[in-house]
């Protein structure tokens, strides 16, 4: 069986038998594995347990529970309905396509979560590497983040596991493997308790279900391996490979060889090298890349801000406010804010024309709405120098991998290069691949390096774009050095500290930006122009159009 597969088979076990302290699971991918551990862990859970489903469009009535509208209308008197939470109580809450639920439906269901309902929770990812995650509020909830993008077809006709008749009591872990777990969470960098938790318990769940009546070593590197590798944040240091050398006469000092075997033997050290070798491969990457723990916002590949809107996009939950200049009514939030306090209306006078439902001001809900803003993504080229021809082609093919996706993502390109004395911007905001290599191709290179004037253009292309309601991403392909100030006089020291200011200047604006050093070496100007602007800096200096895209995706 696939490592993938069986993994998500174990966690699906240790949840069914541990649901509160586990928490849950978070299973990425798609297809019939993942369909294959949601049958697992349905056979695994006791008769009767409840298994809901969490739609991407749930109001808040339906999330929390509320008034029932047509009930209360039907019988005159107030209604009220369980809300999804609450049916999940004791049971398992799965939610397809975790990775696009609403931040504030996020919060509804961890605070459930904290509150006592007592559900598992299983998020869906179906998401490609490298795109949005689910929200960290929940990943932080759940103590198993598995990959099923790579599963064999041979593995899905393995049998399932069966429920266990009578549950074992869970023993309890010693210190030194408490000791041990700890010490690994802290060497993977680990920053949260939960986690160390969540390992605590799956190794004790490992441990019932295998009728051991102590935790074993096993036991905690297992857990360790499914809880604590895919949290990763740093590659543990290696262990010292060799001992000190002995001291002159070449004999140890009396019980330093016992010590020193000692030491390499300890449980906390043999269990981070286990977590070691356990760590993903999409994880090692993401460390490598400097991309752990960043959120992702406007997006080279096509996804913008999200932005909030009075008449198209996602459906948010209602807010009091009254109609008009675009804002629409909430007609059924309006009747469950106004249903609760009609016995006490009915109790004075009716006014002329009052109908059997009776508004105040305070009862009118407005419908709100989120919707993704598009991107564009700004190239700013260095085209002075002789090596101008290959930072071209580079900004060309990378252009060319994004245009591509504009076809199912909305997504803009647009080019500024600076040469000579000033910039130009070489490309308006387009989708017109042809468009795209023409004006690349017309572009010749060589002069000076008015640095400073590249960033002032880019950061105004990106200026006028945000007021356009879409969402810039600054791209800067260059070493960092500039030869010519903003006014174009000639002089090093002053075109450095120009574009240093310029710099500044886009980070007091708050685009996204990410400076691609394509120097032969990578130069400390080009790292400190990405520290004044708070880029992120990438030495690039064997860059191609794929790297390149790459590299542009992480970022935005």
């Amino acid at each position: 069986m696939s490592g993938g597969l069986a993994d998500a088979l174990i966690a699906a076990r240790l949840l069914a038998r541990l649901p509160g302290p586990l928490g849950g699971i978070c299973l990425r991918g798609s297809g019939p594995a993942v369909d294959r551990v949601l049958d697992a862990l349905a056979m695994l859970l006791p008769p009767g347990t409840p298994l809901r489903r969490l739609p991407g469009h749930i109001d808040e009535e339906r999330l929390c529970g509320g008034t029932d509208i047509a009930a209360s209308l039907a019988g005159g008197m107030l209604v009220r309905q369980r809300g999804l939470l609450e049916e999940a109580r004791g049971g398992v809450l799965v939610v397809p396509m975790a990775q696009r639920l609403r931040r504030d439906v996020a919060g509804r269901v961890a605070q459930a979560m904290d509150g006592g309902h007592a559900f598992a929770l299983v998020l869906l990812d179906d998401g490609a590497p490298g795109d949005e995650r689910p929200p960290p509020v929940l990943m932080e909830r759940v103590a198993f983040d598995l990959s099923l993008a790579n599963v064999a077809l041979a593995d899905l006709a393995l049998p399932l596991p069966e429920r266990a008749t009578e549950r074992a009591p869970l023993p309890m872990l010693d210190a030194a493997e408490r000791e041990a777990l700890a010490g690994a969470t802290q060497a993977l960098g680990i920053a949260s308790l939960r986690p160390l938790l969540q390992a605590e318990a799956a190794a004790q769940a490992l441990a019932a279900l295998d009728g051991a009546e102590a935790v074993r070593r096993s036991d905690v590197e297992q857990a360790a391996r499914l809880v604590l590798a895919p949290r990763a944040t740093q590659v543990p240091a290696e262990p010292p490979s060799s001992s000190p050398p002995p001291p002159e006469g070449g004999e140890s000092a009396p019980g330093e060889a016992e010590q020193d075997g000692a030491h390499s033997d300890a449980p906390e050290t043999l269990l981070v090298e286990a977590v070691r070798a356990a760590i993903p491969p999409d994880v090692l990457d993401r460390i490598a890349a400097g991309t752990l723990g960043r959120a992702k916002s406007g997006a080279g590949g096509g996804a913008g801000q999200r932005v909030r809107s009075a008449r198209r996009g996602r459906p948010l939950a209602a807010r009091p406010g009254l109609p008009g200049g675009g804002v629409r009514l909430a007609l059924v939030d309006s009747l469950r804010a106004a249903i609760p306090w009609q016995p006490l209306r009915q109790r004075d006078p009716a006014p002329e024309g009052a109908g059997p439902i009776r508004f105040r001001r305070d009862d009118l809900r407005v419908r709100r709405f989120e919707e993704r803003r598009s991107s564009v993504t700004v190239f700013c080229v260095d085209a002075s120098g002789s090596t101008a021809v290959s930072r071209l082609a580079e900004a060309k093919g990378a252009a060319e991998l994004i245009l591509a996706q504009t076809y199912v993502k909305r997504a803009d390109v647009a080019v500024v290069a600076f040469r000579g004395e000033g910039a130009d911007v070489l490309l308006p905001p387009t989708r017109s691949l042809t468009r795209a290599k023409r004006a690349l191709a017309a572009l010749p290179g060589g002069g000076g390096t008015p640095l400073a004037s590249g960033l002032a253009l880019a950061r105004q292309l990106g200026e006028a774009v945000a007021a356009r309601g879409s969402t810039p991403v600054l791209v800067f392909l260059t070493d960092g050095s500039a030869n010519i100030a903003l006014d174009g006089t000639r002089g090093r020291a002053r075109a450095q500290e120009d574009a240093l200011l310029a710099a500044r200047a886009i980070a007091g604006a708050g685009h996204d930006a990410v400076v691609i050093d394509i120097s032969p070496r990578p130069r400390p100007e080009a790292a400190r122009l990405a520290e004044a602007m708070r880029a992120r800096y990438l030495p690039l200096p064997c860059a191609d159009a794929h790297a390149l895209h790459a590299a542009v995706a992480q970022v935005a």
